[in-house]
């Protein structure tokens, strides 16, 4: 489908410089546009590429100033990146359209409770007493487990596994591979060094609008639930431990792993690769820089870098010092070699 830069405007609720006319049908990188394509532009990094782009046209912010003349047409709105999100939702959602039907190659147990508009794709297996909320997608090759209950809108794409009793929200997006439900890692030592295993007997709950990524990891709960609230987004290759509570739109980049019975408060971003050890409790608004260790408790809205955790500031004033050590080392052994003279 084509769409003027005018129509663009007018969805973005925006404004045309240049002729309102142009028509694009597709996205691109503003690095890599080409004609008939339609781009943005927010990160003052590539704010040169509005000179050379052939990008038919270019999302910018109300603010942007520009310092020649440029070839393209550019939809001024509050924000740029917000508003290309948006329409990139959109391009998908009319690119991707919802499937349809259930698959005669699929297993669904008798006493499943199915609602319309739901689609269950080839050598899916959904079991006894699961419910799928309606408008649902189920993609080939899915496990859904005993008395899941699955929400409204669900998009669960090939290789998910959703072990028994969990419950997913409405609006979560499960992406190829993840495991939700799996048992936490819970094992007593025994007297002759061997491990007996602990019973995981809760589930995992995932409330409304939850994205997981590709093969990550939300482990069910000791006892209770396993918890993360609404607006949660994962990355690919997370893990989750067992009755681990994630606040409302904490977001976690790839290869976090969050150990067992830690609190984790909403609005968060926690960076790739970071890690935080069981049994303490992350507040509100903290943001985890990649590759962090955290090992006790953080406050609200604290910054943190490095491994045992700093306040950011305070790693990036420890770490000039890190970065001395070899020439402060070597001016030791001068001063001691003088003073044994």
């Amino acid at each position: 489908m084509e769409f003027t830069a005018e129509q663009i405007a007018q969805f973005l609720q925006g404004r045309v410089e240049g002729d309102t006319s142009i028509k694009v049908n597709n996205v691109c990188k503003i690095e890599e546009g080409k004609q008939g394509a339609l781009a943005f532009l927010a990160n003052p990094k590539y704010y040169h590429y509005i000179y050379d782009t052939q990008a038919s046209v270019v999302i910018v912010n109300e603010d942007f100033v520009l310092e020649k003349e440029v070839s393209t047409v550019l939809v001024r709105v509050k924000d740029a990146y917000s508003a290309f999100a948006t329409l990139l939702e959109l391009y998908n959602s009319m690119k991707n359209k919802k499937r349809e039907g259930i698959s005669s190659l699929s297993f669904i147990h008798k006493e499943t409770n199915i609602e319309q508009n739901v689609y269950v794709g080839e050598f899916s297996v959904i079991e006894k007493d699961a419910y799928i909320g309606e408008d649902s997608q189920i993609y080939p090759q899915v496990f859904v487990g005993e008395n899941v209950k699955i929400g409204k809108n669900v998009t669960i794409y090939p290789g998910v596994k959703i072990y028994h009793d969990c419950v997913i929200g409405n609006n979560c997006i499960l992406h190829s591979g993840c495991v939700i439900g799996a048992d936490g890692f819970g094992f007593a030592p025994l007297p002759d060094g061997s491990f007996k295993k602990i019973p995981q007997t809760g589930n995992v709950i995932l409330e409304d609008d939850v994205e997981i990524g590709a093969n990550t990891t939300v482990d069910r709960s000791t006892m209770g639930s396993t918890i993360l609230k609404k607006g949660v987004k994962l990355d690919n290759l997370c893990q989750i431990a067992h009755n681990v509570s994630v606040g409302n739109n904490t977001v976690m980049a790839a290869q976090t792993g969050i150990a067992g019975s830690t609190s984790i408060g909403k609005n968060c971003f926690i960076g790739g690769q970071a890690g935080v050890v069981g049994h303490v409790n992350i507040g509100d608004g903290v943001k985890m820089a990649a590759k962090t260790g955290a090992i006790s408790n953080v406050e609200d809205n604290t910054e943190i870098m490095g491994h045992p955790h700093l306040k950011a500031r305070d790693y990036m004033k420890s770490f000039i010092l890190f970065k001395k050590l070899p020439e402060l080392e070597k001016r030791i052994r001068e001063l001691e070699k003088q003073l044994d003279k």
